[in-house]
């Protein structure tokens, strides 16, 4: 590959001027932080052009030579952007928080800059008019968003990562085995250090499901503190976007510039956000708090025996170092209660509306995309599904109406419970593991499905919940630990997975996709 010419002029500067301090050749972009690369920056020690052109080598050398397949498109503008941050600095210009940090987003967040097809080939030239409410504030915040990731077909799936669009997506861990869904694009692109930190959405899983699979930090906030303006919908009133990242600092530092009211969202709920999440960093946060196990969502009758174990030795960890573990938290009627809330059906609904938003649709309705067949094999039960319901009648009022968040009664009955569980043994949270299962095979994505405790509770209470990596399963596939709270409770859990975190570092990067330094990322 010939060496641009620019990248060595910079390579050499910034060689000639180490001055004693760590020279690129020593900086790796390998599980590199955000804080980490703002001190490199501000020392003179690299350039934020150097920084962004060394993650664009890394994507281009090992997503689609791996097999990963994680990445869509890059950001042609990315370099330009950084550039500028490079002037900003050395005019020693006020900085925003998140200055020269790049980022990875979810195919279904519009960007105007780059294409967003929603896992659909319907969708592979939609460039949106403007950005998405998280895509704007982090780059208001300095990120950099320096390319887009696969996403199971409009996030149908929970199980795998299959677009029309870009095709399929494996674990960064494994190629043999699935990321989960529908955020796995995101989640193996992070996890294989092409970019600090990325974007997902949930609406049942797909924030927290692939941020297990792929021993991340991932984030489900509580419906109303984060906007989804911008974000291609599944299931309105259970959508959730968020970041997903290599540590909970980096997550709380991306979740402190998105988080907050946004008028356009219709559940977005003004003043409810921390003043700063940041503040809630405190390795010995696990110290005194009370924290209920959720036999329901761990004894499972075919839950992996390896996943319990390394879920009964986080507990045991977190009680050496302060945390008091109690036993016997039933939540009444949840079994019940996760059988009788259904999902309100609004894709299709929800979908036009999207549509209508951009300059020119290619279409306004999914039940096109079905009869035309222009859709991947996987999204064809999604596709069949979906299209049976109205596309012009609002899900409450048409006749097998939906009861919305937050007025649906049963989803109101399983959130006060919860709370009145937590309240009756005085608990700070409650955990479980977030799959109970590995990784399925990729070629078995859907026989092999099981073990998703991502779809019970959080989505139907309107809760928080983060997941944090908890171990290995046989030694290769990461394992994630569930701790969820109260509305609004952000800033215990961050509190909380921190310091299980600093105490119990779990995360390692994948192996076979370069460990060397920047200076060689930009050379080969």
């Amino acid at each position: 590959m010939r060496t641009n010419r620019l990248a060595v002029y910079i390579l050499i500067t910034l060689l000639s001027a180490s001055c004693g301090n760590r020279s690129l050749k020593e900086i790796s972009l390998i599980e590199l932080t955000i804080p980490e690369v703002q001190n490199y920056l501000l020392n003179g020690q690299i350039s934020c052009r150097s920084l962004v052109e060394g993650y664009l080598k890394r994507i281009e050398m090992y997503d689609e030579s791996s097999g990963i397949n994680a990445i869509t498109v890059v950001n042609s503008q990315a370099l330009n952007k950084a550039e500028i941050i490079d002037q900003m600095i050395a005019n020693g210009e006020l900085l925003p928080d998140l200055f020269c940090v790049p980022v990875l987003v979810k195919d279904n967040f519009d960007t105007h800059d780059m294409v967003t097809s929603g896992g659909s080939i319907a969708l592979v030239d939609n460039f949106p008019p403007d950005d998405a409410f998280m895509v704007r504030k982090l780059r208001k915040a300095g990120a950099i968003i320096i390319a887009k990731t696969n996403m199971a077909e409009w996030a149908f799936s929970p199980r795998e990562t299959v677009s029309s669009s870009f095709g399929r997506t494996a674990n960064a861990y494994d190629i043999n085995y699935v990321p989960a869904g529908s955020s796995g694009g995101t989640a193996s692109g992070v996890a294989a250090n092409f970019a600090i930190a990325g974007l997902g959405s949930d609406t049942g899983n797909s924030i927290r499901g692939p941020s297990s699979h792929l021993a991340l930090f991932g984030i489900r906030s509580t419906i109303g503190l984060t906007s989804r303006d911008g974000v291609i919908p599944l299931i309105f009133d259970r959508d959730i976007a968020g970041p997903m990242t290599r540590t909970v600092e980096d997550g709380a530092r991306i979740f402190n510039v998105i988080a907050g009211h946004d008028s356009a969202d219709p559940l977005s709920i003004p003043n409810m956000r921390e003043h700063d999440y940041m503040e809630f960093l405190d390795i010995n946060g696990l110290s005194g708090k009370r924290i209920g196990v959720l036999r329901a969502l761990v004894d499972h009758e075919d839950a992996d025996e390896e996943i319990n174990s390394l879920f009964t030795q986080a507990l045991l960890d977190m009680e050496s170092v302060g945390a008091t573990i109690i036993e016997g938290i039933k939540i009444h009627r949840f079994s019940d209660l996760e059988n009788e809330i259904k999902s309100c059906s609004s894709f299709r609904y929800d979908l036009k509306r999207y549509l209508q938003s951009l300059n020119t649709p290619p279409f306004l309705d999914m039940k096109i995309l079905l009869d035309s067949g222009e859709y991947a094999p996987a999204s064809e039960g999604g596709m069949e599904y979906f299209s049976q319901f109205p596309v012009d009648v609002n899900p409450e009022k048409r006749q097998d109406a939906c009861q919305l968040w937050p007025h649906n009664i049963l989803r109101n009955e399983l959130l006060e419970n919860t709370l009145i569980a937590m309240a009756e043994a005085n608990l700070d949270a409650l955990v479980y593991p977030t799959w109970s299962n590995p990784p399925a095979p990729i070629d078995k994505a859907r026989e092999e499905y099981r073990g998703d405790n991502n779809q019970f509770l959080a989505p139907s209470a309107g809760l928080p919940a983060v997941t944090v990596p908890m171990g290995f399963w046989q030694n290769k596939l990461p394992a994630g630990l569930q701790i969820l709270g109260r509305p609004y409770s952000e800033g215990l859990l961050i509190q909380i997975s921190y310091a299980y975190e600093q105490n119990f570092p779990h995360r390692r990067p994948p192996i076979g996709l370069g460990l060397h330094s920047l200076a060689n990322d930009l050379l080969n």
